[in-house]
């Protein structure tokens, strides 16, 4: 794979996790998996020998601001083992009420850039209130009773669907290993657990910290005002997964190409196009055809056992419209 290709990919991955995560003006469950990802993706740059300078190109980023994100994430200097933002939210904890002057003393080895920027996560991320203006600012950690009543008033945000997502993807998974997929408070994912259980969306296998959890399937309603991050995250992982195929396979296969990888068609038309309705409507007329495809595959495992070895066949399918304007370019805009 070319280092263009490399670019590509890490630029535009980073890009739409950053926007999802922060959809809406709030972070979103997915806020959590952009870091994780974003850490996934420096380590194996570096395995692969790349520099750090060569990998802040990558992502778009300047080497300091690149920097500085890898060690917020994954290491803070006043507690080695420890991030920075897991570091100060402690130190919160510990003290109650905490002015910021205090904080910053107490982490003066850290940039104060990046020790200002883990604040303002932790308040946007509810883990934390603020008090205050200028140089009176303080800061409380969230208690374990007001942390609840807030998630109670966050339970319409889809983690349950998202959780669900993960599981079917990636399961069987154990608890530990869905805390670190997910990362979601030890009380939030038993929480979310329980409830994908107790309606038999998720099978729960053996006791203890060795049970693992299964999905057989994974539904999320056309239109549901929740379960979207679910969504986003089975649509992109199955598109990575089509395409990492696709690389992995002998693409000289006869074949290949009709049952591994995928296409992508544009259609130009405008209003009296012959085909303006037909084009916009493909979409529809895909999941009518998939829906019942999959209805006649489920009734028919239902009537039989499944055998060990089997084969998931994962099919993606996207459609969006863009506006063009010829003469001011998409209403997007564009890099070239």
């Amino acid at each position: 794979m070319t280092v263009e290709l490399i670019h590509a990919i890490v630029r535009q991955t980073t890009v739409l996790i950053a926007q999802l995560a922060t959809s809406g003006g709030w972070r979103a469950p997915l806020a959590q998996l952009a870091d994780q990802v974003f850490q996934d993706l420096v380590t194996e740059l570096e395995r692969q020998g790349v520099s750090r300078k060569v990998g802040a190109d990558m992502f778009g980023m300047g080497l300091r601001s690149y920097q500085r994100r890898v060690r917020r994430i994954t290491e803070s200097s006043v507690e080695r083992g420890r991030s920075l933002w897991e570091a100060v939210l402690d130190h919160i904890r510990s003290r109650g009420i905490t002015p910021r002057a205090e904080i910053l003393r107490a982490f003066a080895a850290e940039d104060d850039v990046l020790l200002r920027g883990v604040l303002f996560d932790l308040c946007e991320s509810r883990l934390i209130f603020q008090a205050g203006q200028g140089a009176q600012v303080v800061y409380r950690a969230v208690s374990d009773d007001e942390l609840g009543a807030l998630r109670a008033l966050r339970s319409g945000e889809g983690v349950d669907e998202l959780v669900w997502a993960i599981i079917y993807r990636e399961g069987p998974l154990t608890r530990d290993e869905l805390l670190q997929r997910a990362h979601l408070e030890r009380v939030e994912l038993d929480c979310a657990l329980g409830r994908l259980v107790e309606s038999a969306r998720v099978e729960r296998t053996g006791e203890g910290a060795g049970a693992t959890y299964s999905a057989a399937s994974l539904y999320v309603l056309l239109g549901s005002p929740v379960g979207w991050e679910a969504a986003i995250f089975d649509h992109f992982q199955a598109m990575v997964k089509t395409i990492l195929c696709r690389l992995r396979e002998d693409r000289t296969a006869p074949g290949l190409a009709d049952r591994v990888g995928g296409s992508t068609y544009t259609l130009d038309v405008w209003p009296g196009h012959p085909y303006e309705q037909r084009a916009s409507e493909t979409l529809g007329r895909l999941r009518a055809q998939l829906v019942e495809l999959r209805e006649q595959v489920e009734a028919y495992n239902a009537a039989h056992e499944t055998p060990d070895r089997y084969t998931q066949v994962v099919l993606y399918v996207g459609q969006c419209l863009i506006p063009q304007d010829i003469e001011g370019g998409d209403e997007g805009g564009h890099e070239d």
